[in-house]
């Protein structure tokens, strides 16, 4: 199932079993369209060039909450998992907690980018990590 944005149901989940307070490591798993799927404008940018346009927006509402950017590449493959889930790009962003995630979704300039990311993906994953 391809999947870009969170649900009600899995943010609930997500909230009620990661403590509070604890850095958090989102982990990214990105497949972009190979045209980005803007409703209101025409066509003729990459979903990869979407990403990059939301990119330059999110680093700094990852910074103003006290996030960074840890890790960012390209796999080469997939040597365990489903031969038809392949990825285009991997992020690692570590944020102080899932709060200060939670607040930098819900800010103006953060909702002011997110439709580029929307418009670039074409199926996604991220998972909230722990550090041990």
């Amino acid at each position: 199932m391809k999947t870009i944005n969170p649900t009600s149901t899995a943010m609930s989940e997500v909230l009620s079993k990661t403590p509070k307070g604890q850095p958090v490591v989102m982990l990214n798993l990105l497949k972009f369209r190979e045209q980005a799927d803007y409703k209101e404008r025409g066509g003729g940018v990459s979903g990869r060039d979407a990403y990059r346009e939301y990119g330059r927006g999110a680093i700094r509402c990852i910074q103003a909450v006290g996030g960074q950017l840890v890790w960012s590449g390209r796999p080469t493959g997939t040597l365990i998992g489903p031969e038809d889930e392949q990825w285009d790009e991997v992020l690692l962003v570590r944020y102080p907690s899932l709060d200060a995630f939670l607040k930098m979704i819900d800010s103006p300039e953060y909702k002011s980018i997110v439709h580029h990311r929307t418009a670039a993906i074409e199926d996604s994953r991220l998972m909230p990590m722990l550090e041990s």
